[in-house]
């Protein structure tokens, strides 16, 4: 009964630290898309403690606290000044970036 318990405990283990692994991968991308990768880059309009960006066109994000679908949203559909990344950034590119400004602006 013991080692059936243990090997469930591993077992469970072994899920969060792959869930743990692939959700710091999308942070660390996510990150990479805001500061560099998206064109034009997040980092230069918005200020976002995490990425260490000063961005003085668009709101403060630590402040905004945008949420996943917002962050989506305004990528895919633009908003104000800010340009649709809907042509430059693939469907996974615009998810894995909302997740990480959504979470990073939330301090999580």
């Amino acid at each position: 009964m013991i080692s059936k318990t243990v090997w469930m405990l591993g077992l469970v283990l072994s899920f969060a630290t792959a869930a743990s692994a692939g959700e710091a991968e999308d942070m660390a991308l996510g990150k990479k898309l805001f500061t560099s990768q998206a064109v034009p880059a997040c980092a230069v309009c918005h200020t976002l403690a995490d990425a260490g960006s000063e961005g003085a066109i668009g709101p403060v994000l630590d402040e905004l606290k945008p949420s996943e679908d917002q962050v989506a949203r305004a990528l895919r559909d633009g908003l104000g000044q800010m340009p649709s990344y809907k042509n430059s950034l693939t469907a996974e590119q615009i998810k894995v970036l909302s997740k990480y400004v959504a979470k990073a602006a939330a301090g999580k």
